[in-house]
């Protein structure tokens, strides 16, 4: 089963008021595992960064003015993505970005069904508590200590391993992703064979004899009647 973890860094908080996507991070998971296939990259929004949105990202204008547009990139990210279920923490921020931007290219849209939101899942495993990416993190022992700022590819692989830890985690002594060598045979310790004198079966005297009294007792057994 592949899935693919996904994050994205912007301008601001509406692409309807004019904000745009400045990086996008994915990570390949098959069987819930990080496959070590990643796709990243970093956007010109063709607009100014607000300091608010710097301050989050630490992407500047000046940085940004030399990446490419999102057209040139946008074929390449559909390509990596393909049809797979898209793990997104806030789902709804991050598909309404991708989905203003695709649409604005002519593409098709992608189904908000498609995502599977890690902010859901969180808040209906521990009600109550602090649902964002570094608490989750802290929660499970997750060391998050590069996470200085928010980074796309780094928050999606953050964002991998704690999606794992929420749908239950590791099970204990399972090799995950392993497979037996073919030149490697287990072979089960040989077991000496003891030998034992058959047990006698037939009845003795005294068993016969107390079944024949058994037998007299009986009235017209079917194997005496003539």
């Amino acid at each position: 089963m592949r899935e693919i973890v996904l994050d994205t860094e912007t301008t601001g908080l509406d692409p309807a008021a004019g904000h745009r996507l400045v990086e996008i991070g994915c990570v390949e998971l098959v069987n819930h595992l990080a496959t070590g296939q990643a796709y990243h990259v970093y956007i010109n929004p063709e607009r100014d960064m607000p300091e608010e949105a710097f301050k989050v990202h630490g992407l500047s204008e000046e940085f940004l003015r030399d990446q490419p547009l999102f057209n040139l990139v946008a074929a390449d990210f559909l390509e990596f993505i393909q049809d797979s279920p898209l793990v997104i923490h806030n789902a709804e921020f991050d598909m309404k970005f991708l989905n203003w931007e695709l649409k604005a290219l002519g593409h098709p849209v992608i189904p908000r069904d498609r995502a599977i939101d890690t902010v859901v899942m969180a808040r209906r495993r521990f009600p109550g508590s602090p649902a964002n990416l570094d608490a989750l993190c802290r929660r499970f022992g997750i060391d998050n200590t590069a996470r200085t700022k928010h980074g796309a590819l780094l928050d999606a692989e953050l964002l991998a391993e704690v999606y794992l830890e929420l749908i239950g985690g590791r099970e204990p002594g399972l090799a995950l992703g392993a497979a037996a060598k073919k030149d490697e045979t287990v072979q089960a310790a040989p077991r000496e064979r003891v030998v034992r004198a058959p047990r006698p079966h037939a009845p003795s005297e005294e068993e016969l004899a107390a079944h024949a009294e058994f037998i007299a007792q009986l009235k017209n057994p079917l194997w005496q009647i003539e």
